[in-house]
């Protein structure tokens, strides 16, 4: 039993200064967490509890479907990561270090070679596959703006698991696995979550999936189809695009002269008055960025989407992972690229991309790459052809589904989860073969699938907070019930009595036997430290009476004391 007079635990009635979202205020303010440096926290007591209640249900779902746990180091020499290309690609985000020897070792952000070594050192028949792995651990990624708390630190807790088959069916089944996996996890922790396709970035595979907690905090945006099943974070999101059209059936191409409009508002307007009728959406804006890529090349990328859209430049990033992206200034090293009058023609010596919008045979007004002049009638495939299709124009609510063509809505969500079908990217990186029937070398595919453990606690924490405090779901409090004994006379001892009968009877207890605190600071700290069952010994102890309080819907109701415990453990056990 846990004792509020001897728990090191010590709530706070004013807000962190650094706090910048409802979890990292109310878990500090609670006493679950404490801030050490940017990005990095250390857990107290009640959060320990909880990271334990996390990490149990996690254990329980892997182990249902089949997987078994491992446990790797953190810290990790760099030759495995070199020979995945992930020493590069992972860029500033490694943690690197030396050791008194010179040899080079990174902090672990995520385990893909390891665990590919590891079956491939122990294994080496079709007999062996299917096999899942998977290790609850600390993981290090050096965020550059680490920020909300446990949300986005430099150091977190993980469950990562990862498939091993000898074909891609299996890998398909090991796939389906795990997604029902996380589906009763995330069932059990109370959390409401949304399925969204993604993209795998600097992971590499094919298929891939997040699990995101819809928060208004959260840093990830979705969309979801208000009429099919289709969800999308918006890095992989497909809208509807017009249909390819024949080139040759479109007007030639002119040039006009359009001085002073260096931007899409005064382009429309001006071309208005000369009598074309168009409006944002038929213009091509044709952004320039930098990509800088982790063994730190750079080049300049001409990025075109239509007129009436931004360039979001997350979902480009992504989509042209492990590339960086970065503004671009140097206008003057490159002749052909006339700030404001930028268009897809003559783009000579420079990668040219866009937006799968920009489709074949579709016409455009835009820039003709000469000062105070634009062209219309440009025709894709004709005019000009493009070196690549990236995903990079803003997605809007109202925009057309990719599948259905009715209107997405906008959401905000919290990754809390991610799969993926790797493939064979890191098997082929290790040379993970086994014998199969045939006695001939079968190259082995894999599937990596992660759970923020530690992340997680804060996403519910995002979802699950009212003005008094935190509100935790049973499966991840930190206790199962929280006993508060008020005033002077017998109501201390009686609610020692309950605890220790309730203790007994297997459930776990918060017992707050202060003597020097008023009412009124126990209620706020059982309402701020968020317990799902509350019981009260209070006035009502003459009566043979006490209070049980529901932290979720705020009510509160007598019950007699004969038939509290009782009481509480079926509610508690549902």
């Amino acid at each position: 039993m846990l004792r509020m007079s001897t728990l090191f635990l010590r709530t706070l009635r004013e807000d962190p200064a650094d706090a910048e979202v409802p979890s990292h205020r109310l878990l500090v303010r609670a006493g679950y967490v404490r801030r050490v440096a940017p990005g990095i926290y250390s857990w107290l007591p009640l959060g320990v509890r909880m990271l334990a209640n996390v990490s149990r249900v996690i254990r329980e779902e892997m182990d249902r479907i089949g997987a078994q746990e491992v446990l790797f180091p953190a810290l990790l020499p760099k030759e495995p990561y070199e020979a995945s290309d992930r020493w590069t690609e992972y860029g500033d985000l490694l943690f690197r270090l030396k050791d008194r020897r010179g040899n080079d070792y990174l902090l672990g952000p995520t385990h893909e070679e390891l665990f590919t070594l590891m079956v491939k050192g122990e294994y080496g028949s079709y007999k062996d596959l299917p096999v899942m792995l998977y290790q609850v651990q600390t993981k290090y990624r050096d965020e550059a703006r680490p920020r909300a708390g446990i949300l986005r630190g430099r150091e977190f807790v993980m469950k990562d698991s990862y498939s091993f088959d000898l074909d891609d069916e299996g890998l398909q089944r090991s796939y389906d696995l795990h997604r029902d996996a996380y589906i009763a996890i995330f069932e059990r922790l109370g959390m409401d979550y949304r399925i969204v396709s993604a993209v795998s970035g600097a992971m590499g595979g094919s298929a891939s999936e997040e699990f995101l907690a819809p928060a208004p905090t959260g840093e990830d945006t979705f969309v979801s189809c208000t009429s099919c099943d289709y969800a999308a974070n918006t890095e992989a999101v497909e809208l509807r695009a017009p249909a390819p059209s024949d080139p040759s059936t479109q007007p030639a191409m002119q040039v006009l002269d359009t001085p002073g409009t260096p931007t899409i508002d005064t382009l429309v307007q001006d071309l208005r008055g000369k009598g074309f009728e168009l409006d944002a959406g038929g213009t091509l804006k044709n952004v320039v960025v930098l990509l800088r890529y982790p063994d730190g090349k750079v080049e300049p990328l001409v990025v075109g989407v239509p007129g009436d859209r931004e360039v979001d430049v997350k979902r480009l990033e992504a989509n042209v992972s492990p590339a960086e992206v970065l503004p671009f200034e140097k206008f003057d090293q490159h002749p052909q690229l006339v700030k404001g009058y930028i268009g897809p023609q003559g783009l000579e010596g420079l990668r040219y991309v866009v937006d799968p919008l920009v489709v074949q045979g579709t016409s455009w007004a835009t820039g003709a790459n000469v000062e105070g002049k634009h062209a219309v009638n440009v025709v894709m495939g004709r005019d000009f052809t493009p070196s690549g299709v990236v995903p990079a124009a803003e997605v809007r609510a109202g925009d057309p589904c990719g599948r259905c063509g009715s209107p997405l809505e906008i959401g905000r969500g919290i990754e809390i989860g991610h799969i993926f079908q790797l493939g064979r990217k890191y098997a082929d990186a290790f040379g993970l073969d086994v014998l199969g029937p045939d006695s001939k070398p079968v190259r082995v595919t894999m599937g990596s699938y992660g759970v923020g453990v530690s992340r997680a606690i804060a996403a519910i924490a995002e979802q699950s907070y009212d003005e008094k405090g935190l509100v935790w779901s049973r499966e991840v409090a930190p206790v199962d019930v929280h006993v508060v004994g008020l005033g002077k006379g017998e109501q201390k001892p009686e609610a020692e009595r309950i605890a220790l009968e309730l203790e007994a009877r297997g459930l776990t207890v918060l017992l707050d036997d202060r003597v020097k605190v008023s009412p009124g600071v126990a209620f706020k700290d059982a309402e701020l430290i968020g317990i799902p069952t509350s019981v009260v010994i209070g006035k009502g102890l003459d009566e043979g009476k006490a209070e049980l309080r529901d932290r979720k819907s705020g009510e509160a109701r007598e019950v007699d004391l004969a038939d509290l415990v009782e009481t509480v453990l079926a509610e508690v056990r549902g």
